[in-house]
């Protein structure tokens, strides 16, 4: 298989969560590729959302908006759509939010996961459905190695413990009713992403856009954490490759990590720095020792991606940084079009990948 452009052209997608920063840019990639894409999600988390600078809602077959809650709603959707595609990243995605909203957080995340898979039950039709966690569902016990896809699953806080608990509950339903079953479930697992768009709260990426649009300075939490930060395309291209191999491969229904190379896993305080090299100002190191728990070091491992899926990063940390600042000072301007920037960056970064001899470019 050469390239996955022609695995979605004219296919139906199921896209939970595409209101939020990177299921809109997922949403994006998956319309330039000639699907026909149906979202499920709540409504976009934040103000300005990417999902509205893009215009989705009147791009898109179908825009729902509900939550994964509501299982009769969501078994209808499923049911209505007949995907030939899932891409589940509907979620709780922060960690200090768990902390104050743990039980939503464990709802959300857990029992919403169970909720996609259970409506997928009821398919008779076959299906790739990729179910998008995080490199956190694993028992961090600070190693300087990457963690691998069969290493224990874990989480201290809140949001890490009910993406572990999500991946056991993927791996049930896998077990226990897809052996036999025309849908094919996999997992994916992805670091820290960045890129352009990303307008959340308590993420270092937006604090530094907004102190840097006020002029002032940058507060940063954790400066000495080490996270695996990637471009947003980085796991998006991994998640459309396993979606697209896993329609063709059934043996491929299973977990994978999506990380970058091992010179993205930088501290914050080199993220920082390389911001600071696109668009000048300072930071201030604002460390609480009474703050609630993040965890200090985190890396991992892709070589399962390599082996299996021929999968890689395609751009540097110097490179994923480059291309987000370029993305939040473009939005600064009066004629800033979202979709024109979101767009280049896309086919920026597959010609890369296809320069790079990548199978999916």
């Amino acid at each position: 298989m050469k390239g996955f452009g022609g695995a979605f052209r004219g296919k139906t997608v199921f896209l939970t969560g595409h209101t939020g920063f990177k299921g809109a840019w997922l949403a994006e990639w998956l319309l330039a590729l000639g699907a026909r894409v149906i979202g499920y999600a709540l409504p976009p988390p934040t103000e300005p959302a990417l999902f509205d600078q893009l215009g989705l809602a009147r791009r898109m077959e179908r825009n729902i908006l509900a939550d994964l809650s509501d299982r009769a709603a969501l078994q209808a959707a499923v049911q209505d759509a007949q995907p030939d595609f899932v891409f589940h990243l509907a979620a709780q995605p922060l960690v200090r939010e768990s902390y104050r909203t743990p039980v939503e957080t464990f709802a959300a995340n857990v029992l919403g996961t169970a909720h996609v898979l259970d409506s997928l039950r009821t398919l008779a039709k076959p299906c790739a459905a990729v179910m998008v966690t995080t490199d956190k569902c694993y028992e961090n016990r600070e190693w300087v190695h990457g963690y691998r896809e069969n290493d224990p699953l874990g989480g201290h806080d809140p949001y890490s413990a009910s993406k572990a608990a999500a991946e056991i509950v993927i791996a049930s339903f896998r077990a226990s009713f897809f052996g036999n079953h025309p849908v094919r479930v996999a997992s994916a697992r992805a670091g820290n992403v960045i890129g352009g768009g990303d307008w959340a709260a308590d993420r270092i990426v937006p604090d530094c856009v907004r102190a840097l649009a006020r002029k002032q300075p940058i507060a940063v939490r954790n400066p000495a954490a080490v996270r695996p930060w990637q471009h947003v395309l980085e796991p998006l291209s991994g998640y459309l490759w396993l979606g697209a191999r896993l329609a063709e491969d059934p043996s491929l229904a299973g977990a994978f990590n999506f990380g970058p190379g091992h010179d993205a896993n930088r501290t914050v305080e080199e993220l920082v720095g390389e911001i600071l090299r696109h668009w000048p100002g300072k930071w201030v190191d604002q460390s609480d020792p009474h703050a609630v728990h993040e965890a200090k070091l985190l890396q991992l491992s892709t070589d399962k991606a390599h082996a299996r899926l021929g999968w890689g990063p395609v751009w540097s940390f110097a490179e994923g940084i480059r291309e987000t600042i370029e993305w939040y000072r473009a939005s600064t301007k009066k004629t800033f079009a979202a979709r024109a920037a979101t767009t280049t960056q896309i086919r920026t970064y597959s010609a890369d990948a296809k320069r790079r001899g990548l199978p999916w470019a």
